[in-house]
Formats: C-alpha cells, structure tokens, sequence
C-alpha cells in the first residue's frame, strides 16, 4: 500500500480513531497529488492496480471533478486517454497491458459501479455526438460479453436521464438544449438498435436473470416519453409486457418492472385523438385480475400505478375529445376501468402521484347538466363509500382524539386539512346526484347505529361528516323544506341517541349537524324540542367531556338566534336545563380558575339574554328572570369589592378571576335587549342595567390598574351606550375618569375606540363630554407618539412598537371621527387649543409620509373638514388666524403637491387612488373657500418650482374651476405623472 493509498483510506475514515492531525496532513497530500498535471493517468492507473474499494471510489470521484472543472483546457491526448479508459472500465475490457483486474469492476459495491456511471455520462454530456459519436453504438456491441456489462449499460442511462435528460429536475437553458441535442442524435442514431436490444435482453434473460431483466425495463421506462412510441408500443412488445406481468412464476420485481414499462407507455404525452387509440390498443382489462387484496407487494403497487395512471389518461382524452373524434369510447374505457380504480383505492394501494380526490372531482365534473346512466350511478355510488372510507379517523388515535391531547391534536388538524377536498368531493356528487348521496348517507348512518359500540365510533362519525358535508351543497329553500330524503334523515338524526355519543367526535359533529340545519327544524316547528334536547342533556352542554360541552355552549347560542321567537313557549324548559350551568356562575362564594367556564359562561348568558330579552316574553316575566340573574351576580361583585386588597392586587387573583367571569356574563345577556326595548317600551329593564352599571364602574374606582378587568368593563360600557342611548350620560364622566386614569399606549387604545362609538352615536350630543376629555387625550397622546415617524430598529421591542403603532393609528381614526362628525369646534376649545399646533404638525407629516395609506387618507380627510368648518365666514375674519395660510402654503404643497410627485406613491394601488381622491377633493375646497389666494400660490409661486410648464398649468386652473370632479382627478394624475421625471430628487418638503 503506497503514502496515496493510505491517506485516502484515512480520509475516508470515519471511526473516530485517526486524530485530526493526521487526517489534515492525508488531505494535504491528497490535494498535492491532486495538482499534480499527472492527475488522470495517476487516477487511472491506480483504479486499475487498486483492490481497495476507497481508493477505486476516490480514483473515479477524482476524475469526475476533473472532468467538470478542467474540461475545456485539457489536452486532446489527456481527453482521449480518459475516453477510452473509462469506456474499457465500464466494459469491463483492460484499460492497458497491464491491467490483469479490469473484469473485477464488476465485483465492486454499486456506489463504485455508479459514480463510474456518473464520470461515463460527464463524458457523454462534454463530447456527445459531436466528438464520441459511437459511443451508443459501441456500448451496444459490448452487451453480448453478458449480464455485468448490460448492468453497467444500465447504470450509464439512469445517470443520463437524472444529470442530462429528466424534466423532473430544474435544468438551466443551456442544458435543456444541451438534452434536446442528445436526444435528436440518439434517435437518429441508436434508439431503434436499443430498443431491440432492450426487447432481446429481457426475452433472453426474463428467467434466469429477473433483476437484471428488471434493471432493463426500469432504464427503458425513462427513455419512453421521449423516444418514437412504436418502437414500444407495438404487437411483439406489448406481447412480451403484457406476458411478463400475468405470468404466475416469474419474480414480483420483474412483474412490477413490466408494469412500469406499461405505465410509461400509458403516460406517453401525444394528441388525444392518437392517444386514445393506443389506450384501447392495450387492451388493459387482461391486468385487472392482478389487483387483489394483497397489498404491499411489489406488483400490487405496479399494477396500481398503471391503472390509475391509465384512468387518468382515458379522463383526459374524454376531457378533451370532440363526439365525432371517439369520446364514446373513452367513456366504455373509462367505464371498464373504474371498477379497479376503487379496488385500488380501498385497498390503499394509490401512488402517492396520483391524487384520488383531483381524479374523482374531474370525473364527478363530466356528468354535470347530464342524465345519468346505470353505470354512472353505480360509480358514483362507490365514490361515495371511498370517501366515506377515507374520512375516517384511524382508531389507534380514538382515545387521544376523546381527551384531545397533543397527539390527538395533531391528528385532528391533519385529518381537517385532510378533508377539505373530500367534502368538495362529496358536494360536488350531491349536487350531481342528490337523491343517490342522500340515500347513501341514509344507508351509512342505518349501518352505524346498528353495529356494536367499540368498532362503530370511526364510521358513525364518517357517516355524520358526510351529511353535515352535503349541508353545504344545499340551498336555502331545500334546507327548509327538507327536499328529498332530508326530510327523514333530519328528523331520524334528532331522535337517535348512537351508543357512542360519550366520543367527543361523534357528540360534536352530531351537534354542528343540528346547527347546520336548524333551517328545517325553524321550517318544521314540531321538531324544536328534540333539537333543543339534544342541546341541553348530556349529549350537549351536559356532556361530561368538557370539550364537547363548551361546543355545545357556543352552537346552542347560534341556534337561539337563529330560532329566537320560535323559542318563547320553551324559555320555562330551557331555563330549568341550565339552572344548573347559571349557578356556577351566580352562587355566592364560588371558587373557580378554569378559563373555560368564562367562555362557557358568555355563550350561555348570551343565548339566554336572546331568549328573555324578546318583547314577546310578558313584562313581569322578563322582569323576574332578569332579576333573578342579574342580583346574584351583581352581589358577588360587591361582596368581592368589599373584600378586595386593592393595595395587594396578588392576594385578590382569585377574586379578580372571578370578577371577570362574571363581567363577561353580564355583559353577555346583555346582548339580547334592544335599546327600543330598554328604554321606550320598558324601561324598567333599563333600571335594572344603570343599577349594574353603577355597580361594575367601581371596579375600575377599586382596581383602576389591573388590565384584564379594565378591559372587561369597557367591554360593558360599549354594550350599554348600545342599549341605554343617551340616558347613558349621566354614568359617563364617571366611567371616562376612570378609564383615563391609565395612561400606557394599549389601555389609551381601548379609551379612543370607546370614544369613537360615542361619536358614531350621539354626534353633536357628546360635544360636552369630548371638550372635557379631549385635553387630557391630547396631552397623553403627544406626550406619547414621536413627532415624525414611529422607529424600530436595534433595540426597539417589537412589542412596544406595535403598540405605539396601534395607538397612532387609532389616534388619528378618532381624530377623523371628531372632525367628521361636526365636532371640529372641539379642538378650539379653550383648553384645546394649546394642543392645536402640534395636532396640526402631525396631521400634516402622516398625511404626506405615513406608510399606512389609510392613515394618510384619515388625515387629509380632517384637514378637508377643518377647511369646511373654519374657513366658512367671510374673507378676512378668520376663526383661527392663520390657518388660512398653514393650509395654503404648507398643507396644499407638501400634501398635494410634494408627496404625490414621489415615485413612492403609486397609483396601482386601490388604496393610493382613494388617497389620490381625497387630494383632489382637498384641492377643490381649498379653491372654493380661498379662490385666488389659493391659486395664486399653488399654480403661480409652487408649479414653477417643479418644472410645470405654462399651458399644464393653465389647463389645470381651468380644470379646477370647472364641476366636472372626474376631470379634474384625471387631469391633475396624468400631470403628475408627466412633472415626476422633471424632478430629478429636487423636492423638499416643509
């Protein structure tokens, strides 16, 4: 063993013994034998000397980097030494006189027979067919020297098809062309010689030797696409496929290649019209016995490959093919296929290539706005038991899909993902055939219910999926009236209690059925107490998975909704249900952390609310059970302030927890009053609210800074200015003084939007309120927000950041609510206006620069207001001097000038042609209020300075002090558009 041999197998080494040291210093030499010019010869003499599997690995592993590296620049003497020395290798003839071991290449590990491959078709890709012409052909002559060389032939095309030819991998331009040449020469020159050999290899050696007759067709498959199809496809070919694949004796490998070869014909990209003739040329059916039950076998997964492939193909020819050009007979294929094609897809046999639902939805496609046949209903029919099939959870996962673990999790959301296009499926075939897919679904739940409880839990809920799917495919009117079968299933579904309903799955797809078709039980009066029940036992709210009953907390509530005046003869029944549900929440001193009975809870005060909040319940009635809702929870609440430690908010968590849970549920049943109904018809149920009210606003006097339950009783405030109206007033200064105790960018956030509603509301009636509190606001906000823009950079907490963000914005939305809703006068208040100059500096950098173009658009939407508001009195008597001016020649240039010459403003956008409108609009009134003030700045003093020639400007005053507004936006863009490349970067705004 010479110094090369052992700093190779050094390092190759990789058990850890040789020191690194050592291993650097065998890289070292390496690397210098591998700069030596001998390089080549070096490579290949030692390959041919060499018994150890490394160094022949290195030796072709060497040469192969050569080769794509030094290519070019070698020597013609060096280029024909490696040709005919890796030709010899792979022939396994000797390289030289010398070479006593050139058969043994035969005998090495396949990574060594492959990267010789690899170096073989590096060659091919540098000199083929301009320099090695013959290669194919000399190759070709070799094969009779027996099996090893045919391998290696083997070897040398797979190489080819996945460096060279493929489209299955991403080529460059140069090597698509580089591919395209190849081929043109392989076909002109040698593919019908190979083609023959291919045939006489596999004929010769299909018993003696089935894994090499198994390389053959595997290597022959790649090359079919692009290969003449009649070299193939053909009487003595197919013969001998078709032959390999059903006789009994031969190898499963050998079978399964066949297939493949098949399938390659199969998928043979042509004209449709062509294609169909070889599809039925086949004649594929002689391959359905092949498909069995046994699956996992070799030839299994072949023969499923080929079929499917081979009824995607047929599809495509119906897809495409006129009725004059055969379509008949593709539906006959079609039709005689199918069977099989469902066989394969129960026994879960599919390739992971070819998409079931994508298959199925297509063919589904071909029948709509058609009669259906026996047959097409027959196939339909078995579409819907393999969807039924496919829907369903493995059972392995049935206990951690109960309790709803991290595994059970997990499998829920891919089995929902899973679905989506299984439930397309399944409505597609229920619009095609309603009838059928309702007796199906019918059929399937009759099945369920009738077997035992520990096998059925998977099917009952498939089968229940399936109708709660074909939910979606229905409209309205049949929904009601319960066309077809609906009108049996709906009732026979109410009334069924299925031995599994403790599952959480079963229970909770039983319930969103319900829900999905309340429609009918709202049409059909007569089931309502069976829906309801289903809601209020333990099949619902009181199931004993909490899961389940939380669900059923929230669907009972959209079903209360949607039923609601149907419901009133049923308030009693349902009240007396969930007495049991209400007390966790209104007895005193309960003691409760569990988050999930707060969301419980509001679902279940919310419907409640819905139900007794009607003005058909009687007036004593409503009364009573409002009362009785509303005083115990109201108690727990004085009690818990009596006892809180406002001091150690720590020591009240529990406390505080329970505070919130009970301001989410009143909150919550307060959602089913109206403010008609609260304040006009019966107002003594709005008493009842300003007493809760009174009483949740000292929360805020006692814990003014705990977050969760400020935002609990906002929440609150919100609701009763909807219900309270303006009686609503007298509580006001109270609460807002509260709230802006706490000044951090979140809680202002939530004081701003309370305001904004106000406004929305009441408009000039919250005048009082606004000038009382929009100083302190102000004086928050700027001491808050930068002046320019909101930084984030290294730092910055992303956090804060957002909050900041989310305060500006908000700011500037209540700005434009003030402003718009006539109460501008608010900012010229005497306790404003020290604010006045610096809200007008941020008003005007973010309408020219904020990222945001909605902001934008807010702020110029107030400077628009202002302008209305405060320049409406005659020339010369300004309301606040001057703003006349600022807006003339600060606002009107830097906003609607400046900015919108930026490149950066883009008129694409659907959002910067609103922005844009709102420019214009501020043009337009800046020219009604101010006239030739505003023109003789703007046009005289502002367009020269950005290169605008006479005749624009002209035309622009014309446009402006016309009426058609569409002109006028239209003119002004496409002069903006022609000024921007007349700037040159010379803009600076103000």
């Amino acid at each position: 063993m010479d110094d090369l041999e052992k700093a190779i197998l050094i390092s190759f080494d990789e058990s850890g013994t040789i020191n690194s040291v050592l291993k650097e210093q065998a890289a070292a030499f390496i690397q210098q034998v591998k700069d030596r010019p001998s390089i080549c010869s070096i490579c290949i003499e030692k390959f041919c000397v060499s018994n150890l599997v490394e160094v022949k690995f290195w030796c072709l592993q060497c040469l192969h980097e050569i080769l794509r590296v030094r290519y070019p620049s070698m020597s013609l003497e060096e280029k024909d030494l490696i040709r005919k020395s890796v030709f010899s290798m792979a022939c396994g003839e000797p390289v030289h006189a010398n070479d006593t071991n050139a058969a043994r290449i035969f005998e090495s590990p396949s990574f060594v027979k492959n990267k010789l491959a690899q170096v073989f078709v590096t060659l091919i890709s540098y000199e083929y067919p301009e320099i090695w012409q013959s290669v194919f052909v000399d190759f070709l002559h070799k094969l009779s020297k027996g099996a090893a060389v045919i391998d290696m032939f083997c070897r040398v095309l797979n190489v080819m098809d996945d460096e060279l030819i493929s489209l299955d991998y991403p080529r460059s331009g140069d090597d698509v062309a580089k591919a395209g040449r190849i081929k043109d020469a392989m076909r002109l020159q040698c593919v019908p010689q190979m083609v023959v050999a291919w045939y006489d290899i596999v004929s010769m050696y299909k018993n003696s030797e089935p894994d090499l007759c198994s390389s053959v067709l595997n290597s022959m498959s790649k090359y079919v696409s692009w290969i003449d199809i009649g070299l193939i496809a053909n009487d003595a070919f197919s013969r001998l496929l078709f032959e390999l694949m059903l006789v009994d004796g031969l190898a499963d490998q050998l079978r399964a290649a066949a297939s493949g070869a098949v399938h390659a014909v199969v998928s043979k990209r042509m004209e449709y019209k062509s294609k169909l003739a070889l599809l039925q040329g086949l004649q594929i059916s002689r391959v359905f016995m092949l498909v069995t039950d046994d699956s996992g076998s070799e030839l299994a997964s072949g023969v499923a490959s080929l079929l499917t492939g081979y009824a995607v193909e047929v599809l495509e020819c119906y897809k495409h093919l006129k009725p004059e050009d055969g379509k008949e007979v593709a539906v006959e294929l079609l039709n005689e296929v199918l069977p099989s094609v469902f066989s394969i897809i129960q026994n879960g046999e599919v390739d992971s290539s070819f998409s079931i639902v994508h298959f199925l939805s297509v063919y589904v496609g071909t029948m709509k706005n058609s009669t259906l046949t026996d047959r097409q209903l027959l196939h339909l029919s078995q579409i819907l038991e393999v969807i039924r099939m496919q829907i369903q959870f493995d059972p392995m996962y049935r206990n951690n899909l109960d309790i709803l673990d991290k595994i059970g999790q997990q499998e829920a959301d891919r089995m929902a993902e899973f679905r989506k296009d299984l439930f397309v499926l399944i409505r597609n075939v229920g619009r095609v055939a309603p009838d059928l897919t309702q007796v199906f679904i019918k059929n399937s739940l009759g099945n369920s219910m009738s077997s035992t409880e520990d096998r059925n839990v998977e099917e009952v809920e498939a089968s229940l999926s399936l109708l709660y799917a074909l939910g979606e495919s229905l409209n309205d009117d049949a929904m009601r009236v319960g066309n077809g079968l609906l009108g049996e299933l709906i009732p026979m579904l109410l009334s069924t209690r299925f031995p599994c309903h403790s599952n959480r799955l079963v229970a909770h797809v039983y319930l969103d059925i319900i829900t999905r078709y309340v429609k009918f039980v709202s049409e059909n009066t007569q089931y309502i107490p069976i829906a309801l029940r289903a809601f209020l036992d333990e099949r619902g709210i009181h199931h004993p998975n909490v899961n389940v009953s939380r669900r059923a907390s929230y669907l009972f509530m959209r079903v209360v909704k949607l039923l609601k005046a149907k419901l009133v003869p049923y308030i009693e029944t349902i009240l007396q249900s969930l007495q049991d549900t209400v007390a966790r929440f209104t007895r005193m001193g309960r003691v409760s952390n569990d988050v999930s009975l707060s969301e419980d809870g509001s679902h279940i005060f919310e419907a409640i609310g819905l139900l007794i909040g009607m003005e058909d319940v009687p007036l004593e009635k409503q009364s009573d059970y409002l009362s009785a809702l509303l005083t115990p929870l109201c108690q727990q609440v004085e009690v818990a302030l009596l006892n809180a430690k406002p001091q150690h908010p720590e020591e009240s968590i529990l406390q505080i927890e329970n505070m919130q849970q009970t301001v989410m549920a009143i909150n919550a049943l307060s959602k089913g009053f109206s403010q008609r109904l609260v304040t006009t018809t019966r107002p003594g149920i709005g008493l009842m609210f300003k007493k809760t009210l009174d009483i949740l606003l000292q929360i805020l006097v006692v814990f003014p800074r705990v977050e969760p339950l400020r935002s609990k009783v906002t929440s609150f405030i919100h609701r009763m200015v909807d219900i309270l109206g303006p009686s609503i007033f007298p509580y006001l200064p109270n609460a807002l003084g509260q709230l802006l105790i706490e000044s951090e960018p979140k809680e202002l956030v939530g004081f701003l939007v309370l305001l904004n509603q106000l406004i929305c509301k009441f408009a000039t009636e919250a005048r009082d309120i606004l000038e009382a509190v929009y100083p302190v606001i102000a004086s928050r906000a700027f001491s808050i927000l930068p002046r320019n823009d909101i930084q984030s950079g290294p730092g910055s907490c992303g956090e804060e950041i957002r909050e900041l963000q989310e305060l500006q914005k908000t700011f500037f939305i209540f700005l434009n609510v003030i402003a718009t809703h006539e109460l501008s006068s608010v900012f010229l208040s005497p306790k404003s206006t020290p604010h006045l100059e610096l809200m007008m500096h941020l008003l005007l950098h973010n309408s020219c620069n904020h990222k945001d173009i909605n902001i934008r658009k807010a702020c110029v939407q107030v400077f628009i207001r202002l302008i209305k508001d405060w320049c409406s009195v005659p020339y010369g008597k300004e309301t606040v001097p001057g703003f006349q001016k600022f807006i003339i020649e600060t606002f009107a240039v830097n906003c609607c000038l400046y900015s919108v010459l930026d490149k950066s403003f883009e008129f694409r956008d659907a959002n910067t042609v609103l922005l844009f409108g709102e420019i214009v609009t501020a043009q337009k009134v800046m020219y009604e209020k101010f006239g030739n003030d505003f023109l003789l700045h703007f046009v005289s003093k502002c367009f020269p300075s950005i290169h605008c020639p006479q005749d624009l400007a002209e035309q622009y005053c014309q446009t402006l002090q016309g009426n058609d507004f569409k002109a006028l936006k239209s003119f002004y863009q496409s002069l903006i558009e022609r000024l921007r490349p007349l700037q040159n970067g010379s803009l600076v705004f103000r």
